[in-house]
């Protein structure tokens, strides 16, 4: 009778368990389809925008402006975005994984990087490891504002226009598709290399022909396209991340919904065995104290 009501508690424990991870399955469902609605909203803005600096960078004549300027690499900052909560499969590890690469990268160099770091999952990783950081964020969640990004942007720019750091790289999730997700560290400043990649795939898809005419000059219109383009892109990677983390813990949690669902069957099984074992034995021991009284 103990292993009996073990395995009750058990089986209702399993079931308390498969009702929480079901419902926050449900959850991140929900907040992934409004996370993915303003990714794609911001997924055409973002793109464009950055064609525009390309084109002025391209056809503007000798107008350039700081945040073009390729420099040598004398310090580097890197951003890496994480969750604040767990539960989400290897998202996390994931980009902790590329970031530490990263950083190992830039070690091997010898080129001093600066450390950035979104989420709690990220600052508990580094405060582990003993690695200082410069600032810390935890109140992105999965609905991240441009307000909230423009002014970590805003900062960035005015670090690289004075020289303080070289390179603004950041570390997340990228958004490929429904069924794709992909931890990478890309560049962010300076933009002159996502201006010629925009470039490059122009000229190979045959419609790099525009002409611009300035009203007013080039060097004016660059210096509100170039800022509002690397803003766009670093509130598209929050976006990006934003998405991608509900995806992985909706994914998780449908896999461990499943899997309670499994446990739950075998232990039911395996009371269902031992119950008959008991009943089985009970029985017999009837029919052989009845024997025994003839």
């Amino acid at each position: 009778m103990a292993q009996l009501r073990l395995l009750v508690q058990r089986r209702k424990a399993v079931r308390n368990i498969r009702k929480i991870t079901r419902t926050m399955e449900l959850i991140a469902t929900a907040r992934f389809k409004k996370a993915l609605d303003r990714a794609t909203m911001a997924e055409a803005y973002t793109r464009k925008i950055a064609e525009i600096a390309a084109d002025l960078t391209k056809t503007g004549g000798d107008v350039s402006h700081p945040l073009l300027a390729v420099r040598p690499v004398k310090r580097s900052l890197l951003l890496v975005i994480s969750s604040n909560r767990g539960l989400c499969g290897g998202y996390n590890g994931g980009i902790l994984r590329e970031a530490t690469i990263r950083t190992r990268q830039m070690n091997s160099e010898n080129i001093p990087i600066e450390m950035e770091l979104s989420g709690k999952r990220a600052i508990a990783f580094y405060r582990y490891q003993g690695i200082r950081v410069a600032q810390n964020f935890t109140h992105f969640e999965d609905k991240p504002s441009f307000a909230e990004v423009e002014v970590i942007a805003d900062r960035y720019i005015q670090m690289y226009t004075e020289g303080k750091i070289d390179r603004v790289e950041v570390a997340y999730t990228k958004f490929l598709n429904a069924a794709r997700q992909q931890a990478v560290v890309e560049t962010l400043l300076p933009l002159s290399g996502v201006a010629e990649d925009i470039s490059r795939h122009k000229s190979a898809a045959g419609s790099d022909n525009t002409s611009y005419e300035f009203i007013p000059s080039a060097g004016e219109i660059l210096d509100e396209i170039v800022p509002a383009a690397f803003k766009a892109r670093l509130f598209k990677c929050f976006l990006d991340a934003a998405v991608s983390e509900q995806i992985a813990r909706r994914v998780a949690m449908k896999a461990a919904t499943e899997n309670a669902a499994d446990l739950i069957k075998a232990l039911s099984q395996k009371y269902n065995r031992a119950r008959q074992a008991n009943i089985t034995k009970e029985i017999s021991e009837l029919i052989a104290g009845a024997e025994a009284l003839k």
